[in-house]
């Protein structure tokens, strides 16, 4: 691509990487057209503050409104494709000898472009589970929202919410992933949201290479080794070639 500015030696180093560790931020998806969690309250859902739509408490009060924003935002998610961004990272994990891809995204696009062993630390708002067992439940009937057919407590979208943990051994397993690369991608993310934000620095004590690519500076960029800046779909496919020959 004219005029983006790769270093000849972050090629080397992609080239000679053993095991390699990627985070992705919102701005992937956004270069999808999928709205960012504040961008998504538009319109009738602008006048709403995200603690009475995203917290466990909400969900207590109002169910079936939480509900509902879920329901549309999960509508303009599954009308959203993988874009060259997406593409460029099954391209790397087909490649790396060791590849794990973490992502604070709960659209599913990177398996729908064809990752594979992705780890969601944020869920996933195409999945739905049951508020009482936390058990995955795929068919289910009507409702707004719907109640669970194994014990009546009503579903939820596997998602994190504002003050609930992360799942179960996911933060523990992009630690592990981070801590042992050989190199680190920072895409997308405005490094801002912990603890997902953390991990770059535990890539960076361990020794590891720290790229950020970033259309703007984050709290992360005077601490990495490579600042791209520009879009990942533009960014990632670029950086491949160049390091594919």
């Amino acid at each position: 691509m004219p005029g983006l500015d790769i270093p000849s030696q972050l090629v080397e180093v992609l080239r000679a990487a053993g095991r390699v560790a990627a985070l992705t931020g919102s701005g992937i998806s956004a270069e999808s057209g999928v709205p960012t969690f504040r961008d998504a309250q538009t319109g009738l859902w602008a006048r709403y503050d995200p603690q009475e739509l995203a917290t466990p408490e909400a969900f207590a009060r109002n169910p079936r409104l939480v509900w509902e924003w879920y329901e549309w935002r999960c509508d303009l998610v599954g009308s959203a494709e993988p874009n060259p961004g997406h593409r460029a990272l099954v391209e790397l994990e087909h490649r790396a000898p060791h590849f794990t891809l973490i992502t604070q995204n709960v659209d599913g696009l990177h398996q729908t472009a064809g990752s594979r062993a992705v780890i969601e630390l944020h869920g996933n708002i195409r999945r739905t589970r049951c508020s009482q067992e936390g058990i995955i439940v795929e068919e289910y009937g009507d409702g707004s929202p719907p109640r669970c057919p194994r014990c009546g407590a009503f579903l939820r979208p596997d998602v994190v919410w504002f003050g609930e943990m992360l799942p179960a051994g996911t933060l523990e397993l992009a630690s592990e992933a981070a801590r042992g690369c050989d190199l680190f991608l920072s895409i997308g993310t405005s490094s801002l949201v912990y603890p997902a934000a953390g991990l770059p620095y535990e890539a960076l004590e361990s020794g590891a290479t720290v790229v950020e690519i970033n259309p703007s500076e984050t709290p992360l960029t005077p601490r990495v080794h490579f600042a791209l800046r520009g879009r990942a779909g533009e960014v990632l496919p670029e950086l491949l070639a160049r390091s594919s020959g």
